[in-house]
């Protein structure tokens, strides 16, 4: 690919059998979040959250295709611990991009060549819900539910000696003068 250059990419449809999207039975007044690469985390929360404080807003759709997926499952679960009794329901899906690449030097004797390749590019959607939702589909969260973690194993109490590398490794470091260093005149 190093004598190709991108020339356009186009997006075709979704892969998941449904055209209303992956989430049909939504009501009419929820708020779907397009979460793109180049989004800042800060500006999607701050409009999520604000639009989830209205009353009148009982749903919020976060989709992330791609390089995008792991920025909506971060503002998923941040939302998710600001508003307190969401549930949760991710569906997977992928789209199709066709992209198009042209030889870099057309040389005299050879005409331009262009290659076509299609990926499918994996992406997610997730629907939080003030409402309670059916517990029995795929993907579903309730409120409050997350993956128990092992706690971390208390932090040892003794003292270590000085020789031992680990009592190093969170200590700060001190710069020492080096032998010599402090008897030259400093008054230059």
């Amino acid at each position: 690919m190093e004598n190709f250059r991108k020339v356009r990419s186009e997006e075709g449809p979704e892969a998941s059998g449904s055209g209303a999207g992956p989430f049909a039975d939504l009501a009419p007044g929820a708020v779907h979040m397009r979460v793109k690469e180049g989004s800042k985390i800060r500006n999607l929360l701050a409009f999520a959250t604000a639009s989830m404080a209205q009353p009148a807003t009982r749903a919020i759709v976060f989709s992330g295709c791609g390089r995008a997926a792991t920025k909506t499952v971060t503002c998923v679960e941040i939302l998710k611990r600001r508003l307190a009794g969401l549930h949760q329901v991710t569906r997977l899906r992928y789209r199709s991009v066709r992209e198009v690449w042209q030889s870099l030097p057309p040389g005299p004797d050879h005409p331009p060549a262009s290659l076509s390749v299609l990926k499918n590019v994996p992406g997610l959607a997730i629907l939080l819900s003030k409402d309670a939702l059916d517990p029995l589909q795929l993907g579903y969260q309730p409120p409050g539910s997350r993956p128990s973690l092992p706690s971390p194993p208390a932090a040892p109490t003794a003292k270590r000696g000085p020789g031992d590398p680990a009592a190093e490794e969170g200590a700060p470091k001190r710069s020492q003068p080096e032998s010599g260093a402090g008897d030259e005149d400093r008054t230059a």
